[in-house]
């Protein structure tokens, strides 16, 4: 340890030693307590040595919450970029899943992360496709039946 340490330590020992003797003459203090209360005083001290936290201001969004959802676009909290797609670009920009987005801006769980337009656009062509449908049985040879 260098000197200012060392001062700084004998300092505290003495402040804790100076705050303990003055709470056992004022008050009745067993004697199996004493260690727990020097230790406890002497925690809180160095404590305030340490600088205390400092609180980020809360972010404010590019835009308001409920104008980034237009029709053909959805614009991004972080930077009110216009995308189609929130998800990707989130991840590469931001290194942040859909949900950590979610929280960070307070938003519900059924906030879009695509432009309701483009998922109209998606869910069409899936059905169109005939995602979604229970296959067809298969037609084939019906079994022969013993004459």
């Amino acid at each position: 340890m260098n000197e200012i340490q060392n001062d700084m330590r004998e300092t505290l020992i003495t402040l804790t030693s100076d705050i303990v003797a003055a709470h056992v003459s004022n008050n009745s203090v067993a004697v199996s307590d004493l260690p727990t209360l020097i230790t406890n005083v002497y925690t809180a001290l160095a404590g305030l040595e340490k600088p205390a936290p400092v609180e980020e201001p809360a972010p404010e969004p590019a835009v308001s919450i409920r104008s980034s959802i237009k029709n053909d676009h959805i614009v991004c909290l972080e930077d009110g970029k216009k995308l189609k797609m929130l998800k990707r670009h989130l991840a590469t920009r931001y290194n942040m899943t859909p949900d950590q987005y979610r929280t960070r801006w307070n938003l519900p769980a059924d906030y879009p992360m695509v432009a309701p337009a483009y998922a109209e656009k998606r869910r069409e062509l899936a059905k169109k496709i005939g995602l979604g449908r229970k296959p067809a049985p298969k037609r084939g040879r019906k079994p022969a039946t013993a004459a």
